[in-house]
């Protein structure tokens, strides 16, 4: 079985033991999170699709860590006016651990 979630603006699909990085949630490391937001569920009967959530349904998540991603460098720059900007930006995420997907 699988599910379609969508969290920080973004849809994930997920399986149970799936280790997944998503944007920054309010919560600590070893926390137990619950995505109600489930989009689709896939299963051997079939393909349930959402109007726009599934009723009853939820995904079940194990904060392992919250951190920051690798450094990316941004620069900006206005031709013959001799303006310029370089900036890092480093972009705070999640990683969970999925446990259970309730249908």
């Amino acid at each position: 079985m699988y599910a379609v979630i969508e969290t920080g603006g973004k849809q994930y699909q997920v399986n149970e033991g799936d280790v997944i990085f998503i944007e920054k949630l309010a919560a600590e490391a070893d926390e137990t999170v619950t995505f109600d937001k489930v989009v689709a569920l896939g299963a051997d009967d079939g393909l349930k699709i959402g109007t726009p959530y599934v009723d009853g349904a939820a995904v079940s998540a194990k904060v392992l860590k919250n951190g920051k991603a690798k450094k990316i460098t941004v620069f900006t720059y206005k031709p013959k006016k001799g303006e310029k900007k370089k900036q890092g930006h480093r972009q705070p995420y999640t990683q969970v651990k999925i446990e259970a997907i309730k249908a």
